[in-house]
């Protein structure tokens, strides 16, 4: 006999007056707003304009909705077959993160090509803005009574209705609550990519490796328990496939570039030490480039506290 558990809500909308909200969109848009804040807060920190964060957030945001559903149908075809017309209800669930950062990283690209900005300032100042939107976004499969996991009679167990349950386990009260396990984790890699991006010398991009590397690792093994309908390949869910790609593609491109002692974009907009200064502790650099001697301007990829050499 299962004693606490925690419950799921008796409907997937928001009554709000004569509004009708649904409750999925809703924390959608949520995490949306919370991700925007804080890479805005974080790309203004490294001198861009707010006018220029505020057009990249706009193009990230809509390239990322637009790949996460595209990522979503083309991973869960099964579902929509002979019913094309139902693959475009966001609403209803059915984003595929993978599919959303894949997607605004290449609008990204581009965009920062055209204005002329380090693309590594756009990826590292999300890195952390990322999970954040995530974790607040998976309340909405809370409400939607979805993307939960096997039965267990654990004390945190989540309650689904039958009429949400998988048919093998219609006589199952209580599941896994994996919304949770994984908005847990994004919090967590929130604070550890924050602290990782201040203490440690890190590479221009390394930082966003770490995102990606940190969030494969916790999708992985939440897939491994999750016993909603996906499609597989070779008998294995395609979505552990493709944390094991990221897990392997993100460990390697930080291996690679761990070397060299430039220091990250998060030291030099938290007020690190100027060039013409010396480093307490640090013996000086004894060889400069000559354009290192000349001062740099705001946002450029070559800032005053990325010539700096620092271990950690």
């Amino acid at each position: 006999m299962i004693l606490i558990s925690i419950p799921s809500p008796g409907s997937d909308s928001l009554e709000i007056g004569s509004l009708d909200l649904r409750a999925y969109g809703l924390m959608i848009a949520l995490g949306v707003l919370a991700a925007a804040w804080l890479f805005t807060r974080r790309c203004t920190q490294r001198g861009h304009s707010p006018e220029l964060v505020s057009s990249a957030t706009v193009w990230a945001v809509i390239a990322g909705l637009i790949g996460s559903r595209i990522y979503h149908v083309i991973t869960d075809w099964k579902s929509y077959e002979g019913n094309w017309g139902e693959a475009w209800q966001i609403w209803e669930g059915g984003l595929g993160i993978p599919g959303a950062v894949i997607a605004a990283a290449a609008v990204m690209w581009v965009f920062a090509r055209q204005k002329g900005i380090p693309f590594s300032d756009i990826v590292d100042s999300a890195a952390p803005a990322l999970p954040l939107g995530q974790a607040i976004g998976r309340w909405g499969n809370w409400f939607n009574q979805e993307l939960y996991g096997r039965p267990t009679d654990l004390p945190w167990a989540l309650e689904i209705d039958p009429e949400h349950r998988r048919f093998q386990y219609v006589d199952e009260d209580t599941f896994h609550p994996t919304f949770l396990y994984e908005c847990i984790w994004n919090l967590a890699l929130v604070g550890a990519l924050l602290w990782a991006g201040k203490r440690f010398t890190l590479k221009p991009g390394r930082l966003f490796g770490l995102y990606v590397l940190g969030y494969s690792l916790g999708r992985l093994w939440i897939e491994t328990i999750r016993v909603d309908y996906a499609s597989e390949l070779g008998g294995v869910r395609v979505n552990i496939w493709v944390m094991l790609a990221l897990i392997i593609g993100s460990a390697a491109f930080l291996l690679w570039g761990r070397g060299g002692g430039e220091t990250g974009p998060d030291q030099a907009g938290s007020g690190g030490p100027d060039t013409d200064e010396a480093v307490p502790g640090e013996a000086a650099s004894p060889e400069m480039a000559p354009e290192d001697s000349a001062p740099n301007q705001p946002g450029s990829e070559g800032s005053a506290a990325e010539n700096i050499s620092l271990e950690t």
